[in-house]
């Protein structure tokens, strides 16, 4: 019987996990028939590649000296929580990834937690020590010390640790010996991760993941832990209440290089693709008829933020976009659902609005950023928390932030996090960058990373993760700038924007198209105030001296999606379509 290992991969954002795999592939020589697919094959789809930040959790498996190793790709980000969750369980050992002059990061915590709870062993990969300041040495025992806070058993501690560079090729024990390859990494997965267990007895897989295919249908995915799944032989698909439903598997895959083959049988330990189940959810347990026994359910993380999604009601509407009606919106944000398990759409009072559930603002973009790029149109609120009612008290979500600032900012950041009920925890210095730690409701998030990146340069770095739900810390203190709203539809011109610099920062150009009730800019002081930007300049036929000063315009504000999203007000919607974001008042 084949040998198989079954490996996750950790790291954070940009530590160099997907070349690390596209290496592995390549230095397995499957991708000989295949060598036009250029790089970074792992991150397939765009929003991955611009925002370097896996997403969609993928699997690849290749063949080294007889066994078999499924590697499985695990996004970096807390916001992807409820992926982590599953995709680790299918593994049996862990490839924490991490970078030789960065070290551990927060995110990689928060995955690497979740994978020492689940007592897989762990192998240390300390990437990209070819870079100029880089600190192996350092970097290893800080990781060694994250394990050792984390509670890692002491098998778990006595990890083997590898030092390379992924885009150069190489792996080796010693980071001052450079090899010619990464086959060093793959013997030491062969050497140090347990094999997949056979379990004799009656079949039982559990479906952890799923995909959808326009032809198939939706596809179960999932790990076999006992006895051999058939195809063509019908199972029971035992669900969340206990509930069999009889289901015939139709087609079996395996994983093989980036694709899959179809096979007739698959043993315990593999990982599988299986087409043909109706009305599977993640966590449900396929069983033998003879003696269906449940597997215990992966609870997925569950949403902290909700949204209202409406269509494009604008005088701009349908100037942009191919989707602009409920029905469009309805389906996509249906078919959504399908795949992206933290998510959850509810119909709101009236017809065309939405109300749609998910992990963080980073989560709820990169929905509305792929659907802005399939060619939708439409509008969303202000990102609202979820409050829960507990024992008759409000709750709601408490959140780890993260800080690494330059010294001299560091009392700037304290300061905007302490105004927002954040609690500072830990405070210590590594080098010239302060590291702060702090606990802070997601509510005091929303909008907080733009006036951080503002008060220090654009140098603090930011992640948070969820902690749990707490109870309700009350208001807090709002100083919000007014809006500055068009009072006329038409074209922008100079001149009307030149006279109204001192009102406040603008977020259009000259000659950009708006419309009435479009905010235009932000005000100084804090209420609303209705601008006309449209408005040209007298024209007389005398000439006089002095009165014809050119006009100079201070630069638009730019937002990204994101930044527009924490930015906008409670009775404003942010419009969104394939070419542009602008922001409105409701009504």
């Amino acid at each position: 019987m084949q040998s198989i290992r079954n490996i996750a991969i950790i790291a954070h954002v940009d530590h160099g996990k997907t070349t690390l795999v596209d290496k592995i592939i390549h230095f397995a020589k499957i991708l000989d028939d295949r060598k036009e697919m250029g790089e970074l094959i792992l991150d397939s789809n765009d929003l991955e590649r611009e925002r370097g930040i896996t997403i969609l959790s993928k699997n690849v498996a290749v063949m080294y000296k007889g066994v078999k190793i499924n590697i499985i790709d695990t996004p970096g980000h807390a916001d992807f929580g409820g992926e982590v969750e599953r995709v680790l369980k299918m593994a049996d050992g862990v490839i924490l990834l991490v970078d030789a002059f960065e070290g551990p990061m927060p995110q990689t915590r928060f995955v690497l937690g979740k994978a020492i709870e689940l007592n897989l062993k762990p192998i240390v990969v300390v990437n990209k020590v070819d870079k100029e300041n880089c600190r192996p040495d350092e970097v290893h025992e800080q990781v060694f010390d994250l394990m050792f806070n984390l509670d890692a058993s002491e098998d778990q501690l006595n990890f083997p640790t590898l030092y390379g560079s992924s885009k150069h090729n190489w792996m080796s024990s010693d980071w001052k010996r450079k090899t010619e390859n990464i086959s060093e990494l793959l013997d030491t997965i062969i050497e140090v991760i347990p094999p997949a267990v056979y379990h004799e007895g009656s079949a039982q897989a559990h479906v952890t993941s799923l995909d959808f295919s326009s032809f198939k249908g939706r596809i179960a995915i999932g790990k076999v832990y006992r006895g051999n799944i058939e195809s063509g032989k019908d199972y029971f698909l035992i669900k969340k209440d206990g509930v069999m439903k009889k289901n015939r598997i139709k087609e079996l895959y395996v994983f093989e290089g980036l694709g899959r083959i179809e096979v007739k049988t698959v043993r315990a330990g593999d990982l599988c693709a299986i087409v043909g189940l109706d009305d599977f959810e993640i966590g449900d347990t396929l069983a033998d008829m003879n003696d269906p026994v449940a597997l215990p359910r992966i609870k997925v993380d569950e949403p902290t933020m909700s949204m209202l999604f409406t269509i494009n009601n604008s005088p701009f509407f349908g100037k942009e976009g191919k989707f602009v009606t409920s029905r469009h919106l309805r389906e996509r944000l249906f078919k959504e659902t399908e795949k992206n398990l933290a998510l959850r759409v509810e119909e709101a009072d009236t017809e065309d609005k939405f109300n749609v559930y998910g992990r963080g603002i980073l989560h709820l973009s990169i929905l509305i950023e792929t659907m802005r790029r399939e060619g939708y149109e439409l509008q969303v609120g202000k990102p609202k928390v979820i409050i829960k009612e507990i024992d008759g008290m409000k709750h709601e979500p408490i959140e780890t932030l993260v800080i690494d600032v330059p010294e001299e900012y560091s009392g700037k950041a304290i300061e905007l996090v302490t105004q927002r009920k954040g609690d500072l925890l830990i405070m210590e210095s590594k080098g010239d960058i302060q590291h702060l730690e702090f606990e802070i409701p997601s509510r005091g998030l929303i909008g907080l990373r733009n006036k951080i990146l503002t008060a220090t340069a654009g140098e603090a770095v930011m992640s948070h993760r969820f902690n749990e739900y707490r109870a309700h810390k009350g208001e807090m203190t709002k100083v919000e700038k007014g809006a500055l709203i068009s009072s006329e539809t038409g074209q922008a011109l100079t001149f009307a924007l030149d006279r109204l610099q001192d009102r406040g920062r603008f977020f259009i150009d000259p000659s950009d198209q708006v419309y009435k009730g479009q905010v235009v800019g932000e005000n100084s002081r804090d209420n609303d105030l209705e601008v006309n930007v449209i408005k040209g300049k007298q024209l007389t036929n005398v000439r006089a001296s002095g009165t014809d000063k050119a006009s100079s315009v201070a630069p638009k504000v730019r937002f990204s999606l994101e930044e527009a999203m924490e930015y906008i007000r409670d009775d404003e919607y942010l419009e969104i379509t394939p070419l542009s974001i602008r922001m409105r008042k409701i009504g």
